[in-house]
């Protein structure tokens, strides 16, 4: 068990346990437009959604996922946590959640859609794969292509809503650019380093419907030395974690 201030995480079940990445995009994702709906896609173990639901007043989070393990476990980890009212994991791949989305939509004559879009897409792209099926298809892109989730993204997203991502930053060219093939365009970008001196890692994105002339762009370092962490990364996380006072 991974316990954080307010809630904590069951991961027993699953391939892939609580990381940083999750972390951060659940601690980062823009919430200035008060979003009534939140969306997380492949919630593994249900953490981002966690943190988006001690974060915001949502009254409807959903979550879904598609390795019936970790669906389980982010059932339990819903299930315990002081906001199960609100929270809500459906047991599906991304496909099977959009044509129920297109359904209803059809049969009612109103599209379901959210107001915050959150993702933490498998990230290896390159044909390297371990012997373990179910971590391979949390970590590798071709279990969730990035075109497929971003057209469903634009499928799902209220007009003024907010689709917020972590991905490789040598995948954020190639992903900017699909996205404002689907009429998403950057709201705001933090670039991820280990420390000062490495190599940019990850990047935060959020996109949204309106073309920004600037786009409000950063740099978060995350460790100073081994296990001693910068200011501007505890400030983000210490809401959740325990000893990041």
């Amino acid at each position: 068990m991974f316990q954080f201030k307010q809630f904590s995480i069951n991961q027993d079940k699953t391939a892939m346990k609580v990381g940083t990445d999750g972390v951060l995009l659940g601690a980062w994702t823009p919430l200035d437009l008060k979003p009534e709906s939140i969306l997380d896609i492949g919630t593994g173990t249900g953490l981002i959604a966690l943190q988006l639901a001690q974060r915001s007043t949502a009254f409807q989070i959903d979550a879904f996922e598609i390795d019936e393990n970790a669906y389980e476990q982010a059932v339990e980890n819903f299930e315990q946590s002081p906001w199960n009212d609100r929270l809500f994991c459906y047991h599906a791949a991304l496909d099977e959640f959009v044509e129920e989305a297109e359904a209803e939509q059809e049969e009612f004559g109103e599209s379901l859609c959210y107001d915050l879009i959150v993702c933490n897409p498998p990230f290896y792209a390159e044909d390297v794969k371990s012997q373990d099926p179910a971590r391979d298809l949390a970590r590798f892109q071709d279990a969730l292509p990035f075109d497929e989730l971003i057209s469903a993204a634009d499928l799902l997203l209220s007009e003024e809503g907010i689709f917020a991502v972590i991905i490789p930053y040598k995948e954020e060219e190639r992903f900017v650019e699909l996205c404002k093939q689907n009429q998403l365009y950057p709201q705001k970008i933090t670039r991820v380093k280990g420390h000062a001196k490495s190599d940019i890692i990850r990047s935060l994105l959020a996109f949204g419907r309106i073309t920004l002339t600037e786009i409000p762009t950063d740099e978060l370092v995350i460790e100073t030395t081994r296990h001693h962490y910068t200011s501007e990364y505890r400030a983000l996380t210490r809401d959740f974690y325990l000893k990041m006072d």
